[in-house]
């Protein structure tokens, strides 16, 4: 299905299943232990041995020598595998760095062997005898001290050049009434996810099958194929049950790769292994650290006039940037713009993608600049924002956006949140021991159109089987394809089947990007429709027959939809492609994000007290299992803001706080009541399902208007993140004894 024009009214415009909060069809299994995880997998892979990964303890350099006799003759051992005996290992389109190190070292924790035995423990003891003589060299782990050899990326791509400009910004700047110029700063950070990075792998000749934990198969698939030098068609990926991911599983990782090595080391007997915690922050990928200056012209109204948005980040070579500015292009207006965007060099473990890459640290600075922007100009932050709102592309005025009521959800949450009552006036407002401050911030992120396919069955039963290579990372992607076609089919939900994560299935857009919901169902609404022309087709009817209540009607005639399968099962398969509706239009998300908080006038401590987003995505596909997708993404900016950061070691190159307990992230105590808002829209020029992602929207601007809030319970201006007590501690505004003021 070609979707090449504004989606006009079609089967999913009913609203019968589609739309309503219903619950996980997937929850049962998940919550009774009985959903299998890529570790997990016995049925499927019986009398697995177990690999354990030993990392590189250097950062840079070369092994000089490497013992495995010891190990190799440890209780249980039945292979040890290295860049010596492995043979040939490439490397993946995705992969920055090669999955097996040696000789040469990219990185710290790098994978250099598995060792692989009869149980878990044997695996972990023997890997300790494993006798590593390294020769370490110097290396770049300091993004502040490699900022000024940093350069510009080359791209092919206008849409994600690292520069953009339109008009004059210096001159325009210099001539500013009122400006702002400050610099910011966001740390490294990391997924975090529950579930490690793990594969359960096994060889059957030159066919090679994992049932590993990965969002994108179709990718990962060809990257296996590429890593191994074998023909994609002897490559299966299985994963149907994910533990989160949030872009650290896009990507083929070491426990893919050692899990093979490993099992091709024994004759093909399957060998299971999971990334240890330390491991999947040091060897896995981590969002990147940003040094981000942001500089703002207005007139004394309020209105930008120039904008400029300059930030650095760093990766090993051959990575890429984190495009922290990418959303000051399409934000506010402004006539004269600027955004430069640097890379450097560092020879830490590889940055990559981490839940809304780009927007989310670049809105960490963007949105605390906006603030104080406003303040400088003695304006409301909301009614600033507002004031430079725009309905078309800032540096492209002739290209519209498709819908954008981002002004709505600034004035939804106003409204909702109480922010008329406002105290301007930092430090002013008390309780106790506390002092008290809101906050607020813009949301923003892009809507991604990916060619998406599915399969769907109909059996004589009247049950429909949709099958997909798409992934559900605990976003609730059983639940809204069996909606769609639920709906699309005229049938209930109990009537749908869904089968997942296995690359025999149609290729889909994965699990990524906040692109996975609108693009995959559309999928499934594609195969559907080509279901429905089959089933009319066996009936005899015409094609505009009606589908509903479990039948097929046209005029006075009727049949049920599994008559049409009585002699044989109908199979049909189909995908969304899309045109050139998001060139003719740009396609995004909005959010305003509104946040109270308390900070302990004595220690500094600072807790969260209300939490409110109000987005604007499209068409809501699931409001129960979306609002669950904007409160996790609201908690991560939370951990964002006031906790998360991974520690380096620059003398050594790690991030030295490598497990959970020293990488802080939120906690239930940490989180109070949180609020969700929808606005009611339907973007008809996104996709046939008219709606948009939503799982990345909900952490954008969550760090800033924490931040905010922060600085106007304290009068203390954070500017360097994490937002941790000892930044403001010796700042915080003197309590005098006395009542309370009201909050």
């Amino acid at each position: 299905m070609k979707f090449d024009s504004p989606a006009g009214p079609n089967p999913i415009d009913q609203l019968k299943v589609v739309g309503r909060p219903l619950d996980r069809i997937d929850g049962p299994l998940k919550t009774t232990g009985g959903a299998p995880y890529a570790y997990e997998r016995h049925e499927a892979a019986p009398n697995a041995a177990y690999g354990y990964i030993l990392g590189s303890a250097i950062a840079k350099g070369r092994i000089r020598s490497l013992r495995t006799d010891r190990a190799r003759s440890a209780p249980g051992v039945l292979a040890v595998v290295t860049a010596e005996n492995a043979g040939e290992v490439g490397k993946g389109q995705y992969n920055t760095a090669k999955l097996l190190g040696g000789p040469e070292i990219q990185h710290y924790h790098q994978a250099i062997a598995v060792v692989v035995a009869e149980t878990f423990e044997q695996a972990c003891s023997a890997a300790q005898l494993v006798q590593v003589d390294y020769a370490a060299t110097a290396g770049a782990f300091d993004l502040e001290a490699a900022k000024g050899s940093a350069i510009k990326p080359e791209s092919d791509d206008p849409g994600s050049a690292p520069d953009s400009a339109h008009g004059d910004f210096d001159g325009a700047f210099a001539a500013a009434p009122v400006t702002l110029d400050q610099t910011y700063t966001t740390p490294d950070h990391s997924h975090a996810m529950m579930e490690p990075h793990s594969t359960t792998a096994s060889w059957a000749g030159d066919k090679l099958t994992l049932w590993t934990s990965n969002q994108m198969i179709a990718w990962s698939k060809g990257d296996i194929a590429k890593t191994f030098g074998l023909k994609p068609e002897n490559v299966r990926l299985d994963s149907p049950y994910i533990g989160g991911g949030f872009g650290g599983k896009l990507f083929v990782r070491a426990d893919a790769v050692m899990a093979a090595l490993g099992s091709r080391a024994i004759d093909g007997r399957p060998v299971k292994v999971a990334l240890q915690r330390p491991l999947v922050i040091n060897n896995a990928t981590h969002r990147p650290a940003t040094i981000q200056r942001i500089r703002i012209g207005t007139e004394r109204d309020g209105r930008i006039t120039a904008i400029g948005h300059q930030s650095w980040s760093g990766d090993l070579p051959g990575g890429g940037l984190e495009t922290a500015a990418a959303q000051t292009k399409l934000l506010y207006a402004g006539a004269n713009r600027m955004t430069a965007m640097r890379l450097a060099t560092l020879d830490l473990p590889e940055g990559n993608a981490m839940r809304a890459p780009g927007e989310a640290p670049g809105l960490m600075a963007l949105e605390i600049a906006m603030d104080e922007m406003a303040e400088t100009l003695g304006m409301d932050p909301v009614e600033f924002r507002i004031l430079n709102d725009t309905q078309v592309d800032p540096e492209k005025p002739e290209r519209p956006f498709s819908s954008r009521r981002f002004v709505e959800c600034l004035r939804t949450g106003a409204d909702r949140f109480g922010w008329s009552r406002r105290n301007p006036t930092p430090g002013a407002i008390r309780d106790g021991d506390h002092l008290i401050g809101v906050g607020m911030a813009a949301g923003f992120r892009n809507n991604l159109l990916m060619k998406s396919a599915a399969r769907v069955r109909l059996n004589g039963d009247g049950v429909i089987i949709v099958e997909t290579d798409m992934t559900d990372i605990g976003t609730g992607t059983y639940t809204i394809l069996a909606q769609t076609a639920a709906e699309t089919m005229g049938v209930t939900i109990d009537k749908i089947i869904v089968r997942l994560g296995d690359s025999d299935f149609p290729a889909s857009a994965g699990s990524g990007g906040q692109w996975g919901a609108n693009n995959s169902t559309s999928g499934v609404y594609a195969a559907c429709m080509k279901l429905r022309e089959r089933v009319t087709e066996r009936l005899g009817y015409p094609a505009d027959a009606t589908f509903s209540d479990g039948r097929v009607r046209s005029g006075r005639r009727s049949a049920t939809l599994a008559s049409a399968a009585a002699d044989s099962t109908i199979v049909v398969e189909d995908f969304i492609e899309y045109g050139d509706l998001d060139k003719q239009y740009q396609q995004s998300t909005f959010a305003g994000h509104f946040v109270e908080v308390a900070v302990d006038a004595y220690t500094g401590e600072t807790r969260i007290r209300r939490m409110l987003a109000v987005c604007a995505a499209g068409r809501i596909l699931n409001p129960k299992t979306a609002r669950s997708q904007v409160i996790g993404a609201m908690t991560m900016g939370v951990g964002a803001a006031l906790m998360e950061e991974l520690a380096v070691d620059t003398r050594r190159g790690f991030f030295v706080n490598h497990d959970l307990a020293g990488y802080e992230v939120p906690v239930h105590a940490d989180i109070p009541h949180q609020d969700v808002i929808f606005i009611d829209e339907v973007d008809d020029k996104s996709s046939p399902m008219k709606a948009k992602g939503v799982g990345e929207l909900g952490i954008c601007g969550v760090a800033a208007a924490i931040a905010n809030a922060v600085y106007n319970a304290t009068g203390v201006r954070v500017r360097d993140y994490p937002i941790t007590l000892d930044k403001h501690i010796d700042r915080l505004p003197a309590i005098t004894p006395g009542p309370s003021i009201p909050v």
